[in-house]
């Protein structure tokens, strides 16, 4: 059976790891995708030297994760195989707590985090919550489209340097 290639952390402190997993099935509201270029983000940094607390080893990192709809888990309507999407921070919500019910997924009580929380990009194939998901234009380069999945200082810094100024169209 094929293998899915990953890079991950063992342990807080621990190197980056190339393993060999199964390829991940997705469950209800999940999505599997087959990654074409994932994003590298100081967060990343964090994940391997064990700055977040709760995080559980081992994890795959990256939240700037571009690719192709390989399948689709039950219960999930708005993508099929083919979609192009990309991943970010957000990795999902609940629906039912407080914040999700005023429409605030990012202060979700039980908000998943793509690559803390959750495994990320850093391998070929990822799982990721229908919700946490946008549609990517098939125009758009991967390795230029990861970055644009961070939603912190990875695109503040490249906007800031970009020399776009006030009224300019670009995409965060």
């Amino acid at each position: 059976m094929a293998k899915n290639l990953a890079v991950q952390v063992s342990k807080a402190g621990g190197e980056f790891e190339l393993v060999e997993r199964d390829i991940p099935q997705p469950g209800v509201g999940e999505i599997r995708i087959k990654v074409e270029a994932c994003g590298i983000c100081h967060s990343d940094m964090l994940v391997k030297q064990g700055g977040f607390p709760g995080l559980v080893y081992p994890r795959v990192p990256g939240h700037e994760a571009v690719g192709i709809v390989d399948e689709v888990g039950s219960g999930v309507t708005e993508w099929k195989k083919g979609d192009r999407v990309g991943v970010g921070w957000h990795g999902g919500h609940c629906f039912v707590c407080d914040s999700c019910r005023r429409g605030d997924f990012v202060t979700c009580q039980q908000e998943a985090i793509t690559g803390v929380t959750r495994d990320g990009g850093y391998q070929q194939y990822m799982l990721a919550r229908h919700e946490a998901v946008a549609l990517v234009p098939e125009g758009l380069d991967a390795a230029e489209a990861g970055p644009l999945m961070c939603a912190g200082i990875t695109t503040f810094n490249a906007l800031r340097h970009s020399g776009a100024v006030s009224g300019d169209l670009v995409g965060v």
